[in-house]
């Protein structure tokens, strides 16, 4: 690897940024991370969502080999792409998900199983 393809300290999913790109293990860029999903009550990386052209995909976590500061790193190669990430649903579901009144309630649900989990 050369200085310009270093990709920096690993880092925590937990600091992961909204579009660090993604590359397959042979180094091909797959796309950029919206979003980090964590399995709350265990505390644990669950995975990642993806935009790529293709739209919105899952990277589940044991097919993430490596997180750090300028990119994330699958387990697999291009090739196996289609194999690996998986479709996060329909056109439909992808844009009600989006709205305000879905995120604020999403908010809600998480910030009330939080306190459920705290008491």
């Amino acid at each position: 690897m050369t200085d310009l393809e270093d990709d920096g300290h690993a880092i925590s999913y937990q600091v992961l940024r909204r579009g660090t790109t993604v590359r397959s293990a042979d180094g091909v860029e797959l796309g950029t991370v919206r979003r980090a999903h964590e399995a709350k009550r265990e505390h644990i990386f669950d995975g990642i969502d993806v935009d790529t052209p293709d739209g919105l995909r899952f990277l589940d976590a044991p097919e993430v080999a490596r997180i750090a500061e300028r990119f994330v790193t699958t387990t697999f190669p291009a090739a196996e792409k289609a194999a690996h990430l998986v479709d996060r649903g329909s056109r439909i579901a992808r844009v009600l998900g989006n709205t305000t009144t879905a995120r604020r309630a999403k908010r809600a649900g998480e910030r009330a199983r939080d306190r459920w989990d705290r008491r």
